[in-house]
């Protein structure tokens, strides 16, 4: 099962009936252990305590360091410390600190030495993620019970470096968001004894245009190596001989076009090929204009076929009606034109902007990003954050998209699938170099992580 994340409420709940000050003392003796361990050459720390409970923290922490025999102290003298405990603001802080408050911020950030942040760094919201102002780098996050929303979601998790969960002595609870760990590959079907290339999974991917046969090409193997049985291309006739070049295993279906992109002229074939397929990838690669956009809303309205949607196949996307399982995967550009919002904006606010976009298109949203979000309407929000910073690289999107229509053609349930496939392609990335890597590195890697014993 994933992990549970928590929100300022789902903690306060977790924390009702329960001695206060003997969470506390935990919590403080807690934040002193680690800050020993993690920096063991540290002879004098400063903590910078507010007047809340997360004050209370960091006050029996530098009494715990000071009966050690370590020179700590509560204060705002900071000159000399070696180590600075960040203790201003708990789970209950929300919105922009007052101007006191963030010129303490400034200046622990200013100490150029580590920070042990108390909960979590101050000046994140607990409960999203979200920065308003001033606000800590933490070198490590001693956070208790369990993973705040903010330390994992954008932009909070960039400032809480270390994270390290300290058990208190609360109950598990259930929350509205979960971590996706990587056991949730365990749920996607392995090719087994009497499967054959069909029933083993068949991908049709909808894209390409002239110069732009990379993204399909990479959709079409990222789902071969994500275990698919079958994958088939269809794309403009005049691009075919690239992809003959280039996918050896894959079947190319050759496509009217329109300035060499695929015509609404094709939508028959299209849909007639694809009523034999698992699921369809639409969008890579496959330019921009009104064909394309016809292409895209008349393939969505008539297939009843499980759809992953991205890239051009999300540009100008208008709302639509369908009862199979459908998976929109935008980054936050392209969710912010969706939404009618900067991508700035999405970038502050991703939570609230990944369900916005769940709602309104009435499927299953992921926001790519270091924390990936996927939403469905109804459901807990999952928080993926497994990969490393060789995704940041053209054509990741590609990738996950093949991983996303092999999952889905192999059955899984649409937001289960994205998280597979969201965990299967982070996984990837820890499997290869870091400098340098591009796109098909992680697809070569896919099966080492994939081919764990069930």
């Amino acid at each position: 099962m994933p992990e549970a994340l928590y929100t300022a409420r789902e903690m306060q709940a977790a924390e009702a009936g329960h001695d206060v000050d003997e969470l506390m003392g935990r919590a403080g003796r807690a934040v002193a252990e680690v800050t020993m361990r993690r920096f063991p050459d540290a002879q004098r720390i400063a903590a910078v305590c507010g007047g809340g409970a997360n004050g209370g923290d960091g006050r029996i922490a530098v009494e715990a360091l000071a009966d050690a025999g370590l020179e700590a102290e509560a204060t705002d003298d900071l000159a000399g410390a070696d180590v600075i405990l960040d203790a201003l603001f708990g789970t209950g802080f929300h919105g922009e600190p007052r101007e006191e408050a963030a010129a303490r911020i400034e200046a622990i950030n200013a100490a150029g030495v580590p920070v042990v942040s108390v909960d979590l760094p101050s000046g994140v919201n607990a409960s999203t993620g979200e920065i308003a102002g001033a606000c800590v780098d933490a070198t490590v996050t001693v956070t208790f019970h369990g993973r705040k929303v903010g330390l994992l979601v954008a932009p909070g998790r960039f400032h809480a470096g270390d994270v390290v969960v300290a058990d208190i002595g609360l109950e598990a609870a259930e929350t509205e968001h979960r971590l996706v760990t990587p056991r949730i590959l365990e749920q996607v079907p392995r090719r087994r004894e009497g499967l054959n290339k069909y029933t083993a999974g068949t991908v049709l991917v909808v894209g390409g245009s002239r110069g732009l046969t990379g993204a399909p090409s990479l959709a079409a193997e990222a789902a071969f190596r994500a275990d698919a049985g079958y994958v088939a291309v269809a794309a403009p006739d005049s691009t075919l001989p690239v992809f003959e070049q280039r996918l050896l295993e894959a079947v190319k279906l050759g496509c009217p076009e329109e300035d060499g992109r695929i015509s609404p002229r094709a939508i028959e074939p299209i849909a007639e090929f694809a009523a034999k397929a698992g699921s369809i990838a639409l969008g890579p690669g496959l330019g921009r204009g009104p064909g394309p956009q016809e292409v895209v809303r008349r393939l969505l309205a008539e297939l009843d076929r499980p759809v992953v949607v991205d890239a051009d196949g999300l540009f100008e996307l208008q709302r639509f009606e369908r009862s199979a399982p459908t998976v929109l995967t935008p980054h936050e550009g392209e969710l912010g034109r969706l939404l009618g919002e900067e991508s700035s904006w999405v970038a502050a606010h991703r939570l609230e902007a990944v369900r916005r976009g769940s709602e309104r298109f009435g499927c299953v949203c992921l926001l790519k990003g270091a924390d990936t979000l996927i939403a469905a309407p109804g459901e807990p929000t999952l928080v993926c954050s497994l990969g490393t910073p060789a995704l940041a690289t053209a054509g990741s999107g590609d990738v996950l998209t093949g991983i996303v229509a092999a999952f889905l053609a192999k059955g899984l349930q649409p937001r289960i699938a994205a998280a597979a496939a969201t965990a299967a392609q982070q996984l990837a990335s820890r499997q290869i170099p870091q400098a340098g890597a591009v796109a098909s590195d992680v697809i070569g890697a896919l099966p080492l992580v994939l081919d764990a014993p069930e």
